[in-house]
């Protein structure tokens, strides 16, 4: 009986969380039909299975992380059982026919591991540990290795109960356990929530750009109302626009006027990339995402905004893959829909810069030396040090801000 491993599932991933499996022991499947549906750190995707046949065994738990190659599937014979879920070695190695697909009947004669008796009063010989068994910690399971590191356990001293001495997983718990019974307990009463999956990529992502990156943020008020109009206009023209299409649609200008912060640091060198691939920051039941709409600079404002409605749609319905949530090049975060005027963003690493924008509400404004209410917003653009000075992030802020004001005046650009 073959196991089905855990693929890789791209993007340089390199474990995946079980969320509920979609099969149970016994279940008879076919090949490409999904299996489990797993989580990994930039997607929730369904896994199907290579093999036709009957499940036999199912490897893990839901909420069990699970390594690229592991066993996750155990996958028998559609027929030929002398019980439910058993598969008898005399049938299988005798190629009688009933073989998973993708195997084929061999026509090889191959020794009957089976076919061999014992002794009554003899003992099963156990099979030699292979070679990925280290001498000194006896352990396989790279899982059963990183929950050791995890708690701060030395696996040499950790007393394995499987063959010639293999710890397994239920070893490590037990020595965690007693190491907890042992410790004094001095953290206070709480809620725990493991840091794991979108949430934990998200956090290693933001902490990895305050450790590189020098980031300092410039910001402006600007008045809005002329951008609401502009909309408005558009809205009754043709299919609807959004707020943020607009300023992404200026966003995509700017940068094509201050390519410095469309670019990302490599080495020691800046990289000015050709291509503006705009994420956007989305709040969704998982968590925050930054979906990418790419090669925006090919697109126009209505096609634009269909694509930012599309993909937060996907984020929504937890349909983005990894492909989606990678490869941006600058990133617009509109934390205004939360009720706030602003925000020093965090820069979305490895990009150079990101632009926020603040919610839009009445406040008094001099326009022709007369205070009068119009639709006020702010601004704000936190930008890698290193790529530019602020000469040019603040050229960069002051051109969007002036689209913003003045709509009508970016026409000539697009």
């Amino acid at each position: 009986m073959p196991d089905f491993l855990l693929p890789d599932l791209g993007e340089g991933l390199t474990e995946a969380e079980i969320v509920h499996w979609l099969v149970s022991v016994g279940d008879t499947i076919v090949i490409d039909q999904p299996v489990v549906e797993v989580e990994t750190a930039k997607a929730s995707v369904e896994v199907p299975s290579p093999y036709a046949g009957v499940v036999t065994g199912l490897h893990g738990k839901p909420g069990e992380a699970l390594q690229v190659g592991a066993p996750l599937v155990t996958v028998g014979a559609a027929t030929g059982f002398v019980e439910p879920g058993v598969v008898t070695a005399e049938r299988v190695e005798e190629g009688s026919g009933n073989v998973l697909i993708g195997y084929g009947t061999s026509t090889t004669t191959r020794r009957k591991r089976g076919s061999r008796r014992r002794p009554a009063n003899s003992s099963p010989v156990t099979a030699p540990v292979s070679a990925p068994v280290s001498a000194k910690t006896a352990v396989i399971s790279p899982l059963v290795r990183r929950l050791a590191r995890e708690h701060g356990l030395d696996l040499t001293r950790v007393p394995g109960s499987g063959p010639q001495g293999i710890v397994r997983r239920c070893d490590v718990d037990k020595a965690i356990a007693e190491v907890a019974v042992a410790r004094p307990v001095t953290q206070p009463a709480g809620t725990r929530i493991p840091l794991k999956g979108l949430r934990k990529t998200v956090a290693d992502k933001l902490s990895l750009s305050r450790r590189e990156i020098p980031e300092a943020t410039v910001w402006v008020d600007v008045d809005a109302t002329g951008l609401l109009a502009a909309r408005a206009a558009l809205n009754a023209a043709g299919p609807k626009v959004s707020l943020l299409a607009l300023i992404a649609r200026f966003t995509v200008l700017g940068l094509k006027k201050f390519p410095e912060l469309n670019s990302r640091v490599e080495r020691d060198e800046i990289v000015l990339l050709d291509e503006v691939n705009l994420g956007f920051a989305a709040q969704t039941d998982r968590g925050l995402m930054v979906p990418v709409v790419r090669d925006t600079q090919h697109l126009n404002t209505r096609e634009l905004s269909k694509a930012l409605a599309d993909k937060t749609s996907a984020a929504r319905d937890g349909k983005l893959t990894p492909a989606d949530l990678t490869g941006g090049t600058f990133t617009v975060n509109n934390y205004g829909v939360f009720g706030v005027d602003g925000s020093a963003a965090i820069i979305n690493h490895p990009e150079a810069a990101i632009l926020g924008v603040g919610r839009i509400i009445d406040r008094p404004w001099v326009v022709d030396g007369q205070v009068v209410a119009r639709k006020v917003c702010e601004l704000t653009l936190a930008f890698d040090h290193r790529v530019c000075d602020g000469g040019t992030a603040g050229g960069f802020l002051r051109f969007i801000a002036d689209c913003v004001e003045s709509p009508i005046t970016s026409l000539g650009d697009l």
